[in-house]
């Protein structure tokens, strides 16, 4: 009796032991393929559930807005060398010295004039036909105070953030609707999600866009009944471009920043796939898309790390 008890309690005693090592890893499995069910869940969701294998990418026309500079000029050169036809809109002339690609094609726009859209896109569709992707890449802004802020350059700043996505996609989805194939890209900001000092402006563009991603989506799926057009939402944080430049060469710059090209790159991946998603960059930063679920404290102390990045040069 007494070596049964014994052989009893080191059998409880090793298997104690054994539950400090197999209860963790069974909570990370079971984490681990809660994540790829919820990944593989969203994936299905933001495509409809159904597939699309009719892209074929020697006949696929992808326009981009802001294509002469920054992530657009990175996009359009990603597109060209899978030898991709790319249409490039731009207000701005291709830089002196550079060459268009065999596939590239260039057209002079202001996307804050609709007449301007208009016949330019007319001419495009005489051209080239009707694009298949449509990526709404321009964009600008403006680091000063809401009260600093001309009304002029205001009402630019939402014009070219956010206005013209509705413009061009007036002009170039009844096309993808008809066909019930196409693809939407709406390029945004992490400021979609958090509003910081001397950027107001800019990110109310930036949360319009990520709503009216979220809104297409509804409507191609409700009202116009194309599950097959694809949307994609990128939202990248600091990214190497003109728009932050100022920011860089003040001296107290100490944050991450991505290269146009990572962003490029990421969208053109999405695209090819022929699947729309959510484009977090860095991924690393998922977190911040349910930031207004954490507790006010924790929201506005992330919102105060932001605005300090953008008022310290001013001090």
């Amino acid at each position: 009796m007494t070596s049964n008890f014994k052989f009893d309690t080191q059998q409880l005693l090793d298997l104690a032991k054994a539950r400090r090592v197999i209860i963790p890893a069974g909570v990370l499995a079971c984490t681990f393929l809660a994540n790829r069910w919820s990944s593989w869940l969203s994936h299905r969701t933001a495509n409809n559930h159904v597939d699309d294998d009719s892209w074929d990418w020697d006949k696929e026309i992808v326009l981009v807005t802001g294509g002469c500079s920054g992530i657009g000029a990175q996009i359009a050169r990603a597109f060209s060398e899978k030898n991709i036809k790319v249409v490039i809109v731009d207000v701005q002339d291709p830089p002196v010295g550079s060459e268009l690609g065999p596939n590239q094609f260039y057209y002079k726009l202001d996307i804050t004039s609709t007449e301007d859209i208009e016949s330019i896109a007319s001419q495009i569709r005489s051209e080239h036909g009707p694009p298949t992707v449509l990526i709404n890449n321009a964009g600008t802004g403006t680091a000063k105070p809401i009260l600093e802020v001309p009304e002029s350059r205001l009402r630019a700043i939402f014009a070219v953030n956010l206005i013209s996505h509705f413009q061009l996609l007036r002009e170039f989805l009844p096309d993808m609707v008809r066909k019930n194939h196409g693809h939407v890209v709406s390029v945004a900001s992490m400021a979609s999600f958090a509003t910081q000092a001397t950027n107001v402006d800019y990110a109310c563009t930036k949360a319009g866009v990520l709503t009216l991603h979220e809104g297409l989506n509804q409507e191609l799926k409700h009202v116009y009944k194309a599950p097959r057009v694809r949307t994609t939402v990128v939202h990248p944080s600091w990214v190497r471009t003109a728009m932050i430049q100022d920011l860089m060469d003040s001296g107290s710059w100490k944050e991450s920043t991505l290269e146009p090209s990572e962003v490029a790159a990421a969208i053109v991946k999405q695209v090819c796939s022929g699947y729309g998603g959510r484009l977090i960059l860095p991924s690393s930063l998922w977190w911040v898309a349910g930031l207004r679920v954490f507790p006010m404290w924790v929201q506005e102390g992330v919102r105060d790390s932001i605005s300090m990045v953008f008022t310290k040069p001013n001090k």
